[in-house]
């Protein structure tokens, strides 16, 4: 009889009594008691933990107002979390024909502190007014003994188990001390039709007026509803609009000031370098606006910037985040809303009936320049480059986003690359391991019978002298590739290198004089009567 509580089912009436000292557990007893008085125990329901107190606080709810108890909600505030401190916790039974049934706890605070959550408990009537009791719930001990309050709104036949709001007793000037240790919710106080709340502390009861709130409903719309990728640097009108249901409903009218915050290529940083767009009034791909929303729909207007990409396949995304400008005042957004969506931009692809998916059939032809050259290929100052000739052809639908990648041994780097003469787009850059060149190859993309020729020219790295070289070339797109037997070409030339002999020479004096009337000996005695000496060298 430490706390009691009443359960109606659809045929009876069974009581609920605490006894939080039973076997240093605790436990709660459901019983009925018939017209003659006798007692009748129906259920003993046990606590996990010695000490915990569970069945201190009992709280029963209706919670779709139909007469009959759904829940009740048994508090064990002295219940220890894995620090060793007293946080609490509040169980949840489901009540079925008069039976509990046990389910998650309710979802209370994480600070590891002392907080006895659960130490009160109440039910509250419809409180956010969308046909379903609530509950409230006491941590007088949280944050320093300052306490703190825990609204859980109902749903259907249940409590949702996290919270919806937090009241923190340190918000108050003077901040509070044991804030939450009791509590009240049944009536409409301030004649809002809306039921108000009422929580006691130290010294202080404390009256809150519940609020109001706004159901918000947002539509997005885009013109064109789709990018088009021959139009370079196209522009999307997007279109928000807004309207809000508010409860409670009243004559006359209600708005709500809210910020709604605009977000392209939401997964940039995990995906790609810049974003694919951006709004023209912020120059950025991020965009903040405020407006205010009443009963009547409400619209605004934007221009998105589409950028030149290489990235087609996945279509540009759009998230929009919503906030209250004035979070403290009524009415306040609904807590169970999204307060996040997200919306796509696709791609025009003119790719049949399905316009997402194509079918592309690229088909690859490299050929060395000029075709008459001998092999092995004979490296020298002379001839260090090595030109191949690329020819690249789609046969079926568009071929989006077509790149040609170039996989070469270690004695070749990347040198050059010529345009197409038909003024086909081709950009070539090395990849990041220095062996390897891609190819961006006609974007946007290659269209149906497409053929675009090219050359491409590596050099010899002479720091490695090696007998052959290798050159693999592959070729794709963002398309579906229906035949990928032709799509790679794998080239191996043998390679000897020119020894390339080259003479210089150098000598010890660089003149020597004779003059006139010298007489030149007939017998030579000694080297000396010959001349100076005179070395000649040759490297």
């Amino acid at each position: 009889g430490y706390s009691v509580a009443v359960i109606n089912t659809a045929t009876t009436v069974n009581f609920v009594g605490g006894a939080p000292r039973t076997n240093y557990t605790g436990q709660v007893v459901v019983y009925n008691i018939n017209s003659q008085g006798n007692v009748t125990v129906l259920q003993i329901q046990k606590g996990e933990q010695i000490g915990s107190y569970f069945g201190s606080v009992l709280c029963a709810v209706d919670v779709d107002k139909d007469s009959v108890t759904d829940i009740l909600l048994v508090g064990a505030p002295m219940y220890m979390n894995d620090y060793k401190k007293e946080q609490g916790q509040v169980y949840m039974f489901t009540i079925i024909g008069g039976i509990l049934h046990q389910g998650k706890p309710l979802e209370g605070p994480s600070s590891g502190e002392n907080t006895r959550f659960g130490a009160a408990i109440a039910a509250l009537s419809d409180v956010d007014l969308d046909g379903f009791n609530d509950v409230i719930v006491g941590a007088p001990l949280e944050n320093q003994n300052s306490g703190a309050v825990y609204i859980y709104n109902g749903y259907k036949n249940t409590i949702k188990t996290k919270y919806s709001q937090k009241i923190l007793g340190s918000s108050f000037t003077p901040p509070l001390q044991f804030f939450g240790r009791s509590l009240d919710g049944h009536k409409d106080l301030n004649g809002d039709s809306i039921t108000d709340v009422t929580v006691g502390a130290y010294d202080k009861v404390v009256q809150f007026w519940s609020q109001s709130i706004a159901d918000i409903s947002m539509k997005v719309s885009f013109t064109p509803d789709k990018i088009v990728l021959t139009n370079r640097n196209s522009e999307i009108t997007v279109k928000f609009c807004f309207d809000a249901r508010f409860r409670p409903a009243k004559t006359g009218q209600q708005s709500v000031s809210i910020t709604y915050s605009a977000m392209l290529d939401a997964d940039l940083l995990s995906s790609r370098v810049t974003s694919r767009g951006q709004f023209k009034e912020s120059g950025d791909r991020f965009l903040t606006r405020s407006i205010d929303i009443g009963t009547t729909e409400r619209c605004a207007e934007h221009i998105i910037n589409v950028q030149e990409t290489s990235d087609s396949d996945q279509a540009l995304a759009l998230r929009v985040n919503l906030a209250s400008q004035k979070p403290e005042s009524s009415p306040v957004l609904n807590p169970y809303s999204s307060g996040s969506s997200e919306w796509f931009i696709p791609f025009q692809k003119d790719c049949g009936d399905d316009d997402q998916v194509c079918h592309s059939d690229l088909s690859l032809r490299v050929v060395q320049k000029p075709d008459d050259v001998k092999l092995p290929y004979i490296v020298s100052d002379k001839s260090r480059r090595l030109m191949f000739q690329v020819t690249l052809m789609n046969k079926k639908e568009n071929a989006y986003n077509t790149k040609l990648k170039a996989v070469f041994s270690e004695n070749l780097f990347f040198a050059s690359s010529t345009s197409p003469s038909d003024g086909t787009d081709v950009l070539c850059d090395v990849g990041k391991s220095q062996g390897s060149v891609n190819c961006q190859v006609g974007f946007p993309f290659l269209k149906d019978q497409q053929k675009v020729t090219f050359d491409i020219g590596f050099d010899f790295n002479l720091n490695y002298l090696q007998d052959k070289a290798f050159i693999y070339f592959q070729t794709s797109s963002e398309s579906y590739e229906d035949f990928e037997t032709d799509n790679a070409v794998n080239i191996t030339i043998p390679v000897k290198y020119d020894t390339e002999m080259h003479f210089t020479r150098s000598t010890s004096i660089t003149f020597y004089e004779v003059f006139s009337g010298a007489r030149v000996p007939s017998t030579i005695n000694q080297l000396e009567e010959i001349g100076p000496e005179f070395n000649f060298t040759i490297k």
